[in-house]
């Protein structure tokens, strides 16, 4: 658990001289080798700001991997841990562009700095005062009193958002769109039980029914048994599944239910809903092996990407892919041969094709990567990729060659 900070660490790391602290605390490594060293040398020169100059320092240094512009930024840990990246965050405003919307969990502003970018208005409110003071410095704000306003919130300095404190499940605005992130984590440790988020997710749907909404949450629920009536969308970036979010009807197409956006760092972001053809033939397994983005898996949205680029399933209960051509930007496993799921069979071959490093890539049987890896005791110095399936209901081996994504 990190450091927990509180309003008076707000301010001072927003003071001038907090900042001229975090600067140079900055300067140094940092690293489990440095820890103790490190410490001291704070605590000789700031005392009992050491822990907060600290946390905050390697907090933005993790920040750097999901909001690359956040170098000024405060946070706390759990708050950093749930922040939406900026690509993921910026997909989802450009959605909601020309709206007026209220993010209802707003925490240390992350969402509300890319909405603010193509909203006419931006209301951003949470209960914890600390995180909402985090994203008044974060946000660059200035009192509602210098610019007219009253004095029960913080409007920023771009005049497009305003922070308040309120309970989610309060609805405090009008003709809003509402967003909201509820807390799937507390002290590290993560829930999937929509009951069970903070605020619980069935209460959250209560409080804005009727209205439109975008909830953020966890790729692992269950859609089917939530009974969402709206629109389900799973986003990756760099090919790690990020999020879904769920969109009431009133932001969503018409017939579409199922949506997978992939994205990229640069730039890059194709989608898929279920609106398109999944008719696809049954045929044996082809020249390649596919295995499709998790957002596409998680969205369920296989047969769709497979009758978009001419593929077809290896089996119609596992999401591998098999075709005569590679989607553009996939990594494809080029079919060399195809083996029984046995261990003596495996090593033999693998010893026969100067197997050096091994790929082990598994679904839909109970096979452990690691272990199969100690066992097969490749020694050679080509590499493989093993694809190991179902089809039916035996096992399946294919050997493979991984080929890097094309353009």
């Amino acid at each position: 658990m990190g450091y927990r900070f509180g309003r008076d660490d707000v301010a001072y790391l927003g003071s001038a001289a907090g900042r001229a602290a975090l600067a140079e605390v900055d300067r140094l490594e940092l690293t489990t080798a440095t820890h103790l060293r490190d410490i001291e040398q704070v605590r000789r020169t700031h005392g009992d700001r050491t822990a907060a100059l600290i946390e905050t320092v390697r907090l933005r240094r993790r920040a750097v991997a999901k909001l690359p512009a956040a170098g000024e930024w405060l946070f706390t840990d759990d708050a950093l841990q749930q922040a939406t990246p900026a690509l993921v965050a910026r997909h989802r405003a450009a959605r909601l562009a020309g709206r007026a919307v209220h993010d209802v969990t707003c925490s240390i502003g992350a969402e509300l700095s890319e909405l603010a970018a193509v909203c006419p208005a931006v209301i951003g409110s949470d209960l914890d005062d600390v995180r909402l003071a985090m994203a008044a410095h974060n946000l660059a704000t200035v009192p509602l009193s210098a610019t007219g306003g009253g004095s029960d919130g913080i409007r920023v300095g771009r005049r497009n958002i305003v922070l308040a404190e309120a309970d989610a499940l309060t609805p405090t605005t009008r003709d809003t769109v509402i967003i909201a992130d509820p807390a799937r984590r507390a002290d590290g440790t993560r829930t999937y039980d929509p009951a069970k988020l903070q605020p619980p997710l069935p209460d959250l749907l209560a409080a804005y029914a009727g209205r439109d909404i975008a909830v953020k949450s966890a790729p692992g629920l269950d859609f089917d048994r939530l009974g969402w009536d709206g629109e389900v969308e799973v986003v990756s970036l760099d090919g790690a599944v990020r999020e879904a979010c769920l969109w009431s009807p009133g932001l969503t197409e018409p017939g579409v239910t199922r949506r997978a956006t992939v994205l990229d760092s640069r730039g890059g972001a194709t989608t898929l809903t279920d609106a398109a053809p999944d008719d696809i033939p049954v045929r044996a397994p082809g020249d390649w092996i596919v295995d499709p983005d998790g957002a596409v898996v998680r969205a369920g949205l296989v047969r769709h990407y497979a009758a978009k680029h001419g593929l077809w399933q290896l089996d119609p209960q596992i999401a591998y892919l098999t075709g005569d051509t590679v989607p553009p930007g996939m990594r494809g496993f080029r079919v060399e041969d195809r083996f029984e799921l046995r261990e003596k069979t495996l090593r033999q071959e693998l010893a026969r094709r100067d197997c050096g490093s091994l790929e082990i890539l598994i679904r839909g049987v109970d096979v452990d990567p690691d272990a199969l890896r100690k066992k097969l005791k490749q020694r050679g110095s080509t590499p493989y990729t093993l694809v190991i399936t179902r089809i039916g209901r035996a096992g399946a081996v294919f050997l493979c060659r991984a080929v890097a994504p094309t353009r």
